[in-house]
């Protein structure tokens, strides 16, 4: 069961994380974040925490349905990409790209203390899955790319198992044990 801190860059804020499959899919929970997944890495349960707002959501077939503060919202969508870590790995898992693949797909952006939302699509390609060395043997680490199609954005980051090893504005600070492969 992966344990960890991420100090996110921007804030300044750190998030001590843990995450570990269940019998139905896996779970990570920080502070403000309780983010569970089903077999297929689709949201089943979702709740982000600010000081002002709270935002609970899951799937429900095609459709990602929310809440925030007490209006109701849904959207047709792969999963919700929100500020902790947690995201990017569920969204990679869900994918299941093979190296060098590309998907492009629908997400619901959470963004800033108002956990304000908006759908929006994305291209991700996995670009390499790199074995690293380590004391237990290689590490597969994979770097992936995301585009979003309306502002043409960029950003890479590196993730092993369950665990983002690096992302913009991303900073893993602390890991107590190896990631889930």
């Amino acid at each position: 069961m992966p344990r960890g801190a991420y100090l996110h860059l921007a804030s300044g804020v750190t998030e001590e994380f843990q995450c570990a499959p269940g019998p139905a899919g896996w779970r990570y929970v920080a502070p403000g974040v309780d983010l569970t997944v089903d077999s297929r890495w689709r949201p089943a349960r979702l709740e982000l925490r600010t000081p002002a707002w709270t935002l609970r959501g899951g799937a429900a077939g095609r459709d990602l349905l929310w809440v925030r503060g007490e209006r109701e919202h849904s959207a047709e969508a792969l999963a919700f990409l929100g500020p902790s870590p947690a995201f990017l790995v569920t969204i990679a898992r869900s994918l299941d790209l093979a190296p060098g693949a590309s998907a492009t797909v629908s997400l619901v952006t959470i963004t800033g203390d108002s956990l304000a939302t908006r759908t929006a699509p994305q291209r991700w390609t996995l670009a390499s899955v790199d074995p690293h060395p380590t004391d237990l043997g290689p590490l597969p680490v994979e770097t992936w790319h995301t585009t979003d199609l309306e502002t043409a954005e960029t950003t890479e980051f590196h993730l092993a198992g369950d665990v983002v090893l690096s992302a913009p504005g991303l900073e893993l600070t602390r890991l107590d044990s190896p990631p889930t492969l």
